[in-house]
């Protein structure tokens, strides 16, 4: 597959946080690759799907350093994605057993990763750009 990891992340979903931005582009990217295997395979390939949730685990604690290094209140925001691991091992665990078909999981990733950065990531990043602007800072 030769799908660009470039431009795949919608424009209204960069934050203007560089190492975030270029994390989320990667997610994009894995997306696009897992839906491109699955239409192709007509299954879940479980080693595509391992990485990209270590890519998502890694993406998480670099936002997490990110609040921490400026103090930004981050403990709903870590639950969520807390949360969201639990939930997408939990959805991959039952479509690789063959109970649920990939699809559906395939779209609730998009839904789910478009939603997380709209409704939680671009509100931090708000606030560590005020900050960063901040006088002083």
């Amino acid at each position: 597959m030769d799908i660009s990891s470039r431009g795949l992340l919608p424009e209204l979903l960069i934050l203007g946080i560089p190492e975030v931005d270029a994390q989320h582009e990667g997610i994009f990217y894995r997306i696009e690759n897992l839906k491109f295997l699955c239409v192709e395979q007509n299954e879940l390939p479980r080693t595509v799907v391992e990485e990209l949730l270590g890519y998502l685990r890694e993406h998480f604690k670099t936002e997490e350093r990110i609040a921490q290094a400026t103090r930004i209140e981050f403990s709903d925001h870590t639950k969520a994605h807390n949360d969201t691991l639990t939930t997408l091992t939990g959805w991959a665990s039952v479509v690789l057993s063959g109970q649920r078909d990939v699809f559906s999981f395939l779209r609730y990733l998009e839904i789910w990763f478009e939603r997380h950065i709209r409704e939680e990531d671009q509100p931090f990043a708000a606030q560590l750009l005020d900050i960063n602007a901040a006088p002083g800072s």
